[in-house]
């Protein structure tokens, strides 16, 4: 097994598991110093979190207006949260909620919806506290953005043994510009970043008290690393869980779980493998496989199935009874039959079921059949270069209007770019991350890729339907870890020279500022910061970016 990237000792900080033995412990120094050493591992991430917060809370409610699909899920969270499913709006109904007096025309006519409910869900919490107003709608979006920033910093501490590490994905994670953006809106994207990060953590969590049981099983000896159970395995049933809820998001989610699934079934594998098991693959096959499929798609399909609660408790939604009438189900179209199949009798299946898969056979047409050309849709080949961001919301200002004091005229605009200097480097961190699971077997680079894999390259396989770079803020924690991974090791392994750490450390010093310093040059881009249009155009390093 390869070793970490960087020995906590390089980093002064301590292993995940609790850091110094009690007896040691017990005769540390006291002070404020010590007490802020001891508890490093939550304070750091905390820090990093309250500044990512202040960011993305600063000014929530600006613009008030409807951003992008705004236009969409914020009106779906409102009638999810008084109807029980999704109603139809009248086409001025944007205007009219943005209006003082306020007026909400929301019929009881349903409306047909491209992906699941969850994620609107989420948004009506926030609706339900504030309103149906921009810093209602966004609020949810924001707080699960700041708290996966928390998360991160715990996840690389863990994932590298090192809370300088952890804290530094966070915070590259913080100024990651579209990280930022897709936090301060009311998409769907950023709630299911949230989603499958968790899962992610969960997973490591679950590996590392996985390779605890098999570490015992290996001082027993014999075949006890063939045939030891590895119990109930709580936290990858909260993998699970989670990326449930992330399929009930969005569907691509679901690609997600299955590379996941992939993934600690092969940790499984390689830990009985390291503790001694003669058959690693068979023991895998007869102790793991099944009970890891019902904890990770079980218990994901429960989740997915309880996100439509709303759908299946009330009678006006979308298709509801669809089947009443009917025998049999729907088969969505595929690439290989791009045509209507005939229903399939299954009379036995309840009608409300068979509704429901109907419904999901409209919702898989539609979106894998959307080609209608946008503006701003892009080519997945461009996405780690940001070749093409998306304008979520733009003005151009006369001066004397809206604040304008440029004499050339003034621009407000929302641009979904990830911050330039972070995505660049991440593109070298993921070769360097590459090379380091091909060429050292390392595991934690396996991870990072194996979540790059299921997030990115799946959209591959849609190049010619209308989507968008800003997909990709689910990506952007893995490209975190893995530029926290490399400038782990600019600043070298144990062992090394005081002076060649030196050097390390102040590259890798140099490359966080600047990719801090990108952000805060294209700050005013991400908050609809009314700006001259010279400051503007100083912004569009390309024209692809326009």
């Amino acid at each position: 097994m390869a070793h970490p990237v960087v020995h906590p000792a390089a980093t002064g900080t301590a292993a995940p598991d609790g850091g110094r033995p009690a007896a040691h412990r017990a005769a540390a120094p006291r002070g404020p110093l010590p007490l802020i050493a001891r508890h490093a591992g939550w304070l750091g991430p905390i820090a990093v979190a309250l500044f990512a917060g202040l960011l993305r809370f600063w000014d929530l409610d600006r613009p008030n207006a409807f951003v992008f699909d705004e236009t969409y899920y914020p009106k779906d969270a409102w009638s999810l949260l008084h109807q029980g499913y999704e109603g139809v709006w009248p086409e001025i109904s944007n205007n009219q909620i943005l209006s003082s007096p306020q007026r909400i025309p929301l019929g009881d006519e349903p409306a047909f919806i491209a992906h699941p409910p969850l994620g609107k869900w989420v948004i009506a919490l926030g609706e339900w506290a504030f309103g149906l107003h921009p810093f209602g709608w966004r609020i949810m979006v924001a707080l699960l953005g700041t708290l996966s920033v928390l998360m991160l910093a715990r996840i690389g501490r863990r994932l590298f043994s090192s809370t300088l590490l952890g804290c530094t994905a966070a915070l590259l994670m913080s100024v990651d510009g579209l990280h930022f953006v897709m936090s301060r809106v009311g998409l769907l994207d950023g709630v299911i970043m949230f989603f499958v990060l968790g899962a992610f953590g969960c997973l490591l969590v679950d590996r590392d008290r996985t390779r605890r049981l098999l570490a015992a099983a290996r001082a027993e000896g014999g075949r006890a690393a063939d045939e030891v159970r590895l119990g109930l395995r709580p936290w990858r049933i909260a993998a699970g869980a989670l990326l449930g809820c992330a399929a009930a998001v969005k569907w691509n989610g679901l690609q997600i779980l299955l590379v996941l699934t992939a993934l600690t079934l092969l940790w499984d594998r390689a830990g009985r493998r390291g503790a001694g098991a003669l058959r690693p693959t068979r023991a895998l096959l007869r102790r793991d496989l099944l009970p890891g499929l019902l904890s990770t798609v079980g218990a994901a399909v429960l989740v997915y199935t309880a996100s439509w609660a709303g759908w299946f408790a009330t009678d006006g939604g979308y298709g509801r009874h669809w089947a009443d009438h009917r025998s049999g189900i729907s088969l969505p179209r595929t690439p290989v039959v791009d045509v209507p199949l005939p229903q399939v009798p299954m009379t036995w299946v309840p009608s409300a079921l068979r509704s429901w898969w109907h419904f999901h056979a409209q919702m898989y047409d539609f979106n894998t059949g959307l080609t209608s050309g946008h503006t701003y849709q892009s080519n997945p080949w461009s996405w780690l270069v940001q070749g093409r961001p998306v304008s979520m919301y733009w003005q151009q200002l006369p001066q004397g209007q809206g604040g304008c004091t440029a004499s050339g005229g003034c621009a407000s605009q929302i641009l979904a770019l990830g911050t330039p200097l972070l995505w660049w480097a991440a593109c070298f961190a993921l070769a360097y991350a590459l090379w380091r699971w091909f060429f050292r077997r390392d595991w934690r680079s396996g991870a990072l890729l194996a979540g790059v894999a299921g997030v990115y390259l799946p959209w591959f396989g849609y190049q010619e339907r209308t989507i968008f770079s800003f997909y990709m803020v689910v990506l952007v924690p893995f490209l975190c870890l893995a530029l926290a991974q490399m400038l782990g090791a600019l600043v070298g392994p144990p062992g090394c020279t005081a002076k060649r750490r030196a050097w390390g450390a102040g590259t890798a010093g140099l490359i966080v500022f600047a990719v801090v310093g990108c952000f805060a040059f294209f700050l005013p881009l991400y908050t609809a910061e009314v700006i001259p249009m010279s400051d503007w155009q100083d912004r569009m390093w390309f024209t692809s970016w326009i």
